[in-house]
């Protein structure tokens, strides 16, 4: 594997966790670079993203990428309420599904539109039309992407997003996989993280 695709994600949690993936997302690149990896974020980077996701490219990509595959567990006081007593702190990462192996997505079913990039993203939104909107006709699913300098790029984003909202319905069809994903939530939230940082500059820590 020389790339593949990460998906950081708060899940449910609080704008510290929030934080996390930001952070994270900053960790990884740095971690990466030191390892002739390539790690980079591919969407819109707000300042407290819920989820986001990151290419990874390189000959070290697989071992990166198996590494930092899972739980995350960040320790330190919350950046925005001092005085609260809740110490850790965690995320997901996953890797991303591949579009072309999604069953449910045909290209003959996506519609792409072009349109004008806007709104934040500072100097990686152009304002030309290379921004895309893919419109998966079967279910009415609609995508976009702007964060990429090219409409083949942003073609490509969108068609990503639109798998992974694909294969969560897919994964979500059911009261019980329902509930087995809440059992896993409740598992990942009580431990065995793959990764620790810890403190202000987001330290890594050997897990247990």
């Amino acid at each position: 594997m020389k790339e593949a695709i990460l998906h950081l994600t708060s899940g449910k949690g609080p704008d510290e966790c929030r934080w996390v993936v930001a952070q994270l997302a900053k960790a990884f690149a740095d971690e990466a670079a030191r390892i002739g990896v390539t790690c980079e974020v591919l969407d819109a980077q707000d300042e407290l993203p819920a989820s986001l996701l990151m290419r990874v490219s390189g000959d070290g990509a697989l071992a990166f990428v198996r590494e930092r595959t899972g739980t995350i567990l960040w320790i330190g006081e919350s950046p925005f309420r001092p005085r609260h007593k809740r110490r850790n702190w965690f995320v997901g990462v996953a890797l991303a599904p591949v579009p072309e192996d999604v069953p449910d997505l045909r290209d003959s079913d996506i519609d792409f539109q072009a349109m004008r990039a806007s709104g934040p993203g500072g100097q990686h939104v152009n304002n030309t039309d290379s921004a895309v909107r893919a419109i998966h006709r079967p279910t009415g699913l609609v995508a976009t992407a702007q964060e990429q300098r090219s409409q083949h790029a942003n073609r490509k984003l969108a068609k990503l997003k639109l798998a992974m909202v694909l294969e969560e319905r897919r994964s979500s069809a059911t009261e019980q996989v329902r509930q087995e994903q809440w059992s896993i939530h409740q598992q990942l939230e009580r431990g065995n993280p793959v990764r620790t940082y810890a403190g202000p500059k987001f330290k890594p820590r050997r897990s247990r």
